[in-house]
């Protein structure tokens, strides 16, 4: 039999036990069985971690780097990303259970994203003023906010790493990472990459553990000058909390109940493909997964015909295997609520296509499921399941559809699908979301800023103005004038 693998946490450049020795297990949910183990971070460890990074920001070896330098050790680590994409990718997938094909492939996109922030880490700029007074020069300099902590969820952790650890780092910081206490061994390995590209000591720690004594430490410690938090809402009112302990310049980006709006004039094949992209890719754990499809009343039969069919051909299975579609969700507790919320739907009329039960195997498998509703008061149009449940409600008018979309506290993705570029403008400039996808989904790029509105929480990661947001601007004035400085009690 081979051994469990057991992780440490990664604390100021060195593998090391938690302090109080707790220790926890993580589930393969393909099988349902443990396969690994790690430390778990306490208060104290916290602690050190958040005061290697501060002691780390002052130290030459990091703060005395020059820009370009910093630009060349994420280089490094994005080829390193890339070279163990393969392994990372098995990783997650038997720690989180999504597709290999998809965690592999993301994993070596999320190099491009490490290459972009490497790049922009000495485009960082200030700017001489034309200031207002005779013998001044002024001008401002962008300098690191200060010691960062960074919240990651199971569900995207590469990604959602890089686009806080990219932009922090490119603009001279450190930084704390949490990985989340849910499938955290692929964060724990990439910690592996980050002591091989070179960073040094305290730039970098990662920890995991339970909310009372790691996230909640964390997020309130007196030394952290910044949060970047994925995941929940409830525990984002936390983390808002905990930063008033710190004043702490907080970004959240958290859950979504997406629209997609198929108007009658879209393309049948390519909405299709939209809705099961939206909603089955990554078996439905995505924080933009489009779980609300608004469709016009006329092509609501096609539209459910199609996707119907194309249903037909998903395989469900090993996410290790190439050829599965839709694997296991990561946790139990995804497929009870998904139960609890189909009966629900159930009761209210809504009509289940097809799937709508747990797959009878090992492991936390749920079949793709398709719901069509005969209001906006359904279940499923209103609970974020991360499952592979799609819901479907018709609209008549565009007016309609409209305010369908934006009936939500939610306001993250969204997706248009017609033939009519005035109306794909139109509407796309009224939905409130951060993110509008139209005649595709679920795209992403190190350059396109990504974030919501309302309950999707503020803020945005990845593009240029991302590695703005963890600097602060400082002000130098200096007097020119060969004169000494005037008497301050003598007012001209």
């Amino acid at each position: 039999m081979t051994a469990q693998p057991f992780y440490q946490l990664f604390i100021d450049g060195a593998w090391t036990d938690g302090s109080t020795g707790q220790l926890m297990e993580t589930t393969n949910p393909a099988n349902g069985e443990v396969w690994a183990r790690f430390a778990c971070a306490s208060e104290a460890d916290v602690d050190r971690a958040v005061r290697a990074a501060a002691r780390a920001l002052s130290d030459p070896l990091w703060r005395d780097m020059t820009q370009t330098a910093r630009g060349k050790l994420l280089y490094r680590l994005a080829d390193l990303v890339e070279a163990h994409a393969a392994e990372l990718g098995a990783v997650e997938t038997t720690d989180s259970g999504k597709l290999l094909a998809e965690t592999a492939s993301q994993t070596r996109y999320v190099a491009d994203y490490y290459r972009y922030f490497a790049g922009l880490a000495d485009k960082i700029e200030g700017a001489v003023l034309p200031i207002d007074k005779p013998d001044m020069h002024v001008f401002t300099a962008r300098m690191p906010i200060g010691v960062v902590a960074a919240v990651v969820p199971w569900n995207a952790q590469m990604f959602l790493t890089a686009t806080k650890l990219g932009p922090a780092l490119a603009a001279g910081c450190t930084v704390v990472l949490k990985a989340s206490e849910q499938a955290p061994v692929p964060m724990l390995e990439f910690a592996r990459l980050i002591e091989e590209a070179g960073f040094p000591p305290g730039v970098v720690s990662v920890i995991t553990g339970d909310a009372a004594h790691c996230a909640a430490p964390l997020t309130r410690h007196p030394l952290v000058d910044r949060i970047a938090f994925t995941g929940g809402p409830e525990t984002a009112r936390h983390v808002v909390r905990n930063s008033a302990e710190n004043f702490a310049v907080t970004t959240l980006e958290l859950g979504g109940k997406s629209p997609i709006l198929v108007f009658e004039d879209a393309d049948l094949e390519g909405a299709a493909n939209g809705l099961i992209a939206g909603n089955f890719g990554a078996s439905g754990q995505s924080c933009v997964a489009g779980t609300r499809g608004i469709v016009a009343r006329a092509l609501m039969p096609k539209l459910v015909a199609r996707i119907k069919e194309k249903a037909q051909g998903i395989v469900i299975g090993d996410p290790l295997e190439p050829g599965t579609h839709v694997g296991p969700l990561c946790t139990r507790a995804q497929v009870d609520l998904i139960v609890d919320t189909l009966d629900k739907a159930r009761a209210q009329g809504a009509i289940v296509h097809f799937g709508g039960a747990p797959v009878a195997r090992p492991g936390n498998f749920m079949a793709p499921t398709l719901v069509e509703c005969m209001g906006p008061e359904t279940e499923t149009l209103k609970v974020e399941m991360f499952g592979p449940v799609m819901s479907l409600l018709a609209f008549d008018t565009e007016e309609e559809a409209i305010a369908l979309a934006n009936s939500t506290d939610y306001g993250l993705g969204s997706g248009i699908f017609t033939e009519n570029l005035a109306r794909a403008h139109r509407v796309s400039k009224r939905l409130r979301a951060g993110i509008c996808w139209i005649n595709t989904y679920r795209a992403i790029s190190p350059i396109a800023p990504f974030g919501g509105f309302n309950a999707s929480g503020y803020g945005r990661e990845a593009g240029m103005d991302s590695v703005l947001d963890y600097t602060r601007t400082k002000t130098t004035w200096i007097n020119t004038s060969d004169r000494p400085m005037a008497n301050p009690f003598v007012m001209r």
